[in-house]
């Protein structure tokens, strides 16, 4: 994670696991109309395999001695923020190339359904480590602030489109397991194909600026923002 900007541990879910994911995937976005959703926690992610692999201790004792190897001390909060994000269909399109920095340091990202093939694949893009801890929780928000609007986000995609910024590309492989440092690493994923499906777990862990009055407030605006981009999708679709 330090050295080449992420760590991958290959086939970490069996093929039966992976089906049981993708069963949750396929029932969620059927009732989405194949359009965009994602489930900030939630019964959803809590009754499925991902509620499980986020209660496991093996699994929380990872993430926490990443942490602690990120930071040389111990996370402020042991919780465990766990989304299902799924791309798909046109509303899909207008929630890629949304470069942003996490407000964990530590993130994980398990794929369980990518497409394999053509151009449009909804590859995940990262800039790794092009930051470090911020002392100042304000400055932080500055900083996020400045990076994740809508006109740098356009530069930053019309830049790598014509190659002078040079981003790791990873083609991501269902079953997978990726792990960066999302709060220092600006990333995004790539527009997928509309008739095709994008669907990932992301686990963040270990917020550095944790029981901040702008970090909850943060927290809040982008669970009310999934909340909207997700009824947007369903009406769209209805």
């Amino acid at each position: 994670m330090n050295n080449s900007g992420y760590s991958c541990i290959a086939n970490f879910l069996t093929s039966e696991q992976l089906s049981s994911l993708r069963e949750v995937v396929q029932t969620e976005a059927t009732n989405r109309g194949g359009e965009y959703f994602a489930h900030h926690g939630g019964e959803v992610i809590n009754r499925s395999l991902l509620g499980v692999l986020g209660a496991s201790p093996v699994f929380r004792e990872l993430l926490s001695g990443l942490y602690r190897q990120g930071t040389g001390r111990t996370a402020y909060s042991d919780k465990i923020y766990q989304v299902l994000r799924c791309v798909q269909g046109g509303s899909g399109r207008r929630e890629s190339n949304c470069f942003h920095y996490d407000a964990s340091l530590v993130t994980v990202l398990l794929p369980i359904e990518i497409p394999q093939q053509g151009t449009h694949r909804g590859d995940l893009i990262v800039f790794p480590n092009v930051r470090g801890v911020r002392s100042s929780v304000l400055f932080n928000v500055l900083e996020k602030t400045l990076l994740q609007n809508r006109l740098t986000r356009s530069w930053i995609t019309a830049a790598i489109r014509r190659g002078w910024l040079k981003p790791k590309k990873l083609q991501l492989v269902p079953g997978n397991l990726y792990l960066f440092w999302g709060y220092r690493s600006l990333h995004a994923n790539e527009p997928c194909d509309p008739a095709a499906r994008r669907a990932t777990a992301i686990f963040h862990y270990g917020d550095p600026h944790a029981g901040s009055l702008a970090t909850r407030l943060i927290l809040k605006l982008n669970q009310r923002r999934a909340r909207r981009a997700t009824a947007a999708s369903a009406q769209r679709a209805a």
